[in-house]
């Protein structure tokens, strides 16, 4: 799209390089000056000297003592590691983070008999957790805030003594307290939905769950494949005697073909087995699915790592119209893996909301289809034939479906033939950089049933290096019509996204550009470029935290997972910039921010791309890291060149 793009007549600030975005020279500063203004603040925050304009107001809730000095690993940016001979920073993941067990941060755990109240314990005296509450209040971290999000807004905090805020909802005896009235008022509302039944996974893991439509559909794959098979061998006898025997063979050809065609359209209807049913006379026909209006909303991609719950309930309250889970593995679903369902868990504000799965074989796909479908409240289904990632890609999944049409084409048939929710697809221009094909499958696409076609615009091998390619996706919206598709890659602003809708496509996927600035929905829809202040910025971060102990958990494990999370998406939001800082509105994706001075001090601790500065702010909301605390951020952001 050329509103990414930096054309020849655009004005850039002096002394700003190429690929930096453009900033007002007096908020332009060194790397040295900056991380001295940072640390100076810091020293003086120890000493108590840092005044109430620096930090807003609402920090002073969740302030804490300072731990001990913590050795952190270093960002990739100053890692010497991490960078290639040549000075340039090195891409793709972080492949070997530490890997922290849940129990690390807190080994000394209350035991659920006691959290529970009236449970007998089932280990006895063979027990290793806490049944001493003194003891273990003695032994337990101190609380992080005055409040607790979960108590307040539900009026009874599962997670009772081992809760962090636990002075807000414990008795002088040690009792959790219960706020009946606000009990009462949230009495049968389930805030959370399609959560993994133990019945259910015990079913799954026992291999005994019944798949009664994927076996139906799947029998006509394996007969259509029989059949032909046998046609070519009779096919290859049939041309050896005509060519021998009867010297007008092609007319005889012409009607073999006849023939052939005929039985092929034959095999695409389903057969059923035995007696005609209630089922097969009730069956819903494509037009008697769950119809969705996807034209003109505004869709937030599903994002690995960062596109958790918490996250898409900030996103919702901005103004996202489609949401969509994680990406989840078909296999891993179909054993009854607790952390994949997680994926695929809705908040009660995710009024049209999707599921994506990722698979390469028409039978795991199939019945991953059917699970989904009887077992969650979704509103569609999203095939995800985009991943770029070499671990999916290699055994035939994501990007790699694209190529293997035949394969793909039996998923899209089978998981439609089973849900009774629209099917949608997210691909991308092709695998390689040179060689799009999206505009080849788009029309097969049509006819095997799919809803709603997403187009990232680039291929696997570009990953973000270049600019998403919108003249294409505009040739290939055409090609999709009546069947609306939506545009994917390098919107960040209201103009960038206006830009997009005028080249045809029926909506827009936002992916990146959410995770560096959330507001963007808001945004588009108001139109205008939000000059949002650093107070306003923490208190989303506040939101996210308090969003993420009520999925997490308020106890030390919840807090610290809560805490991951939000460093990772702190590795995104630290790329915006201001737009009172900008010499020219709007920030582009492509270019990367320089240092700068915000108009405050919270301001330019946001700005800092060092992940010690990113635990800082996490302190802010929850308090100090522990001891043995550890994080190396997932993505380098190779955008950034």
């Amino acid at each position: 799209m050329e509103a990414v793009a930096e054309g020849p007549g655009d004005k850039v600030a002096d002394g700003a390089a190429k690929g930096t975005a453009s900033i007002k020279s007096k908020f332009l500063t060194t790397k040295e000056k900056f991380h001295e203004f940072l640390d100076s603040k810091t020293q003086d925050s120890k000493e108590g000297k840092v005044s109430d304009n620096d930090v807003p107001n609402e920090t002073a809730e969740t302030s804490a003592e300072e731990p001990e000095a913590k050795k952190l690993k270093l960002d990739p940016e100053e890692n010497n590691k991490s960078r290639k001979p040549d000075g340039k920073r090195v891409r793709g993941q972080n492949k070997s983070r530490p890997h922290m067990k849940p129990t690390t941060y807190d080994d000394k755990q209350l035991c659920l008999s006691v959290i529970q109240e009236n449970k007998k314990c089932f280990y006895g005296e063979k027990c290793k957790f806490f049944h001493d509450v003194a003891e273990y209040m003695a032994n337990k971290p101190a609380d992080v805030g005055e409040r607790c999000y979960i108590y307040d807004t539900f009026g009874k905090c599962q997670y009772s003594l081992s809760c962090r805020f636990a002075k807000a909802h414990t008795s002088p005896d040690l009792k959790n307290v219960v706020n009946e009235e606000l009990v009462k008022a949230r009495e049968g509302r389930t805030v959370v939905k399609n959560s993994l039944d133990k019945d259910l996974q015990n079913r799954l893991r026992k291999r005994s769950v019944s798949f009664k439509k994927s076996a139906e559909y799947l029998k006509t794959i394996s007969k259509d494949n029989k059949e032909k098979t046998e046609q070519q061998g009779n096919g290859e006898a049939c041309a050896a005697e005509i060519s021998t025997e009867n010297p007008e063979g092609e007319e005889l050809h012409a009607s073999g073909a006849a023939e052939t065609q005929v039985s092929e359209e034959k095999q695409n209807l389903v057969k059923t087995v035995g007696p005609l049913t209630d089922a097969d006379i009730v069956r819903l026909r494509p037009c008697e699915k769950k119809q969705v209006d996807f034209k003109d909303k505004l869709y937030l991609a599903p994002l690995t790592t960062c596109g958790n719950l918490p996250f898409r309930r900030v996103c919702k309250r901005f103004g996202a119209d489609i949401t969509c889970g994680e990406m989840a593995m078909c296999t891993n679903l179909l054993q009854g893996q607790q952390s994949e369902w997680a994926l695929l868990k809705r908040h009660e504000t995710e009024d049209l909301f999707g599921v994506q799965v990722e698979g390469c074989f028409p039978d795991t796909m199939t019945r991953c289809a059917e699970l989904i479908n009887n077992n969650t409240e979704v509103d569609f289904v999203d095939i995800n034939s985009g991943c770029p990632i070499d671990l999916v890609y290699k055994k035939g999944g994501g990007c790699g479906l694209m190529t293997r049409s035949r394969k793909f084409e039996q998923i899209v048939r089978g998981m439609n033939y089973v849900l009774d929710v629209p099917l949608t697809v997210k691909i991308r221009t092709g695998v390689q950089e040179k060689c799009s094909i999206a505009h080849k499958l788009i029309p097969e696409m049509k006819k095997w049933g799919v809803s709603m076609i997403t187009l990232h615009g680039r291929s696997r091998e570009q990953r973000y290096t270049k600019l998403a390619d919108w003249d294409y996706i505009n040739t290939c919206s055409k090609l999709a019509s009546p069947i609306p598709l939506f545009g994917n890659g390098d919107i960040l602003s209201y103009e960038d996204a206006m830009k997009a809708r005028e080249t045809g496509v029926s909506g827009i996927m936002i992916a990146r550009g959410a995770l560096i600035k959330p507001w963007i929905f808001t945004e588009i829809k108001e139109r205008r470029d939000w000059d949002i202040s650093s107070g306003e910025r923490l208190d989303i971060l506040r939101d996210f935290t308090n969003y993420g102990l009520e999925h997490w958990g308020s106890d030390t494990r919840g807090l610290e997972k809560t805490r991951n999370f939000l460093l990772e998406w702190l590795s995104f939001l630290c790329r915006y910039i201001p737009v009172g800082l900008l010499e020219r509105v709007p920030q582009r994706i492509n270019e990367r921010p320089p240092y700068y001075m915000g108009r405050d001090y919270l301001e330019s601790l946001m700005a800092s791309q060092h992940v010690g500065d990113w635990v800082k702010i996490s302190e802010m909301l929850l308090g100090p890291v522990p001891k043995n605390f550890n994080f190396l951020p997932k993505h380098k952001a190779n955008a950034y060149k």
